[in-house]
């Protein structure tokens, strides 16, 4: 469990964030090289559920909901979707609970959108050694505004995927027994089917276009989940992996986020592009949070 993984997660997620944002298309790769100056509401609920573990020594609902609250409505221009602050409201003001699956009252059938799982990762660096308490936390932060099943099941797979990075102790990595592991470890056949057709992209080293067909490249979890995934296994470096995962379009800034954790966690910080770390905002910050979340972590084994 080195600290400098943690690190690498978090601020690779507001890296890939910042990579995508404002890239919402098709463009050429060559193009996505450099951040912007700010990241989206991916990062600033990423950085919210690592306050709350903080906090928390763990997961505490009341408590995160209550950060993801104070949080929005300290920089509500973060660029947060139509739900989560309808859902914020209710709690704020109805004074209802965190738990009670509100967004069903917003979307039939709840959201099975990317919300919960482009957040998840500080939940995968957290209860990385705790795999069956991994997937219950991650159902419980998740419904807080996600709770429909495909969105819940993408939140697990990002976590795991986090947590599998950050476990990684070979000098290489068995990118197959990696996506074996996420096929043993899904409980749904939509995801499963995703990550069967993974495997055999990665053998072809596919076109994006076809990438972007079979894995998808949208705002729902099913459709940016395993391309972010897709995205870290087909290349050998971190660099390459947010710029491939931008160059995917669509929803270029949370797949770019999802990517980022994943890598970030495996990579580490050190191989972070150092022109990334200096523009991203609010640097200092996320990486004292990382170290922060790390400490509490090992007081807890």
């Amino acid at each position: 469990m080195e600290i400098s993984r943690f690190k690498g997660c978090l601020l690779g997620t507001a890296i890939g964030d910042s990579l995508g944002a404002g890239r919402e298309g098709s463009f050429d790769i060559s193009e996505v090289r450099d951040i912007g100056s700010r990241y989206t509401d991916d990062t600033a609920m990423l950085i919210g559920i690592a306050e709350s573990l903080i906090n928390s020594r763990g997961f505490n609902g009341d408590d995160m909901a209550e950060i993801f609250i104070k949080n929005y409505l300290r920089e509500p221009w973060r660029g947060y979707g139509w739900g989560p602050p309808r859902i914020f409201n209710m709690i704020l003001k109805d004074r209802r609970r965190w738990d009670e699956m509100l967004d069903k009252e917003l979307y039939p059938g709840g959201s099975f959108g990317n919300g919960a799982a482009m957040r998840i990762a500080p939940i995968g660096l957290f209860y990385y050694d705790e795999p069956e308490k991994l997937r219950d936390v991650v159902h419980k932060a998740s419904i807080i505004t996600h709770s429909h099943e495909l969105a819940i099941e993408g939140a697990f797979l990002q976590a795991y995927a986090v947590s599998l990075a950050v476990s990684e102790s070979g000098p290489e990595l068995d990118r197959y027994q990696f996506l074996q592991k996420l096929k043993e470890s899904t409980r749904n056949r939509e995801y499963l089917k995703k990550l069967q057709i993974m495997e055999d992209l990665l053998k072809d080293k596919a076109e994006r276009i076809k990438v972007i067909k079979y894995l998808g490249n949208g705002i729902e979890a099913l459709n940016s989940v395993p391309a972010a995934i897709y995205s870290f296994l087909v290349n050998d470096d971190l660099e390459e992996s947010l710029v491939y995962a931008v160059s995917l379009g669509g929803d270029a800034d949370t797949i770019g986020a999802m990517t980022g954790a994943i890598a970030g966690a495996y990579y580490g910080i050190g191989k972070i592009p150092i022109r990334w770390i200096e523009r991203l905002e609010n640097r200092q910050y996320i990486e004292n949070l990382a170290e922060r979340l790390w400490q509490v972590k090992r007081d807890k084994k």
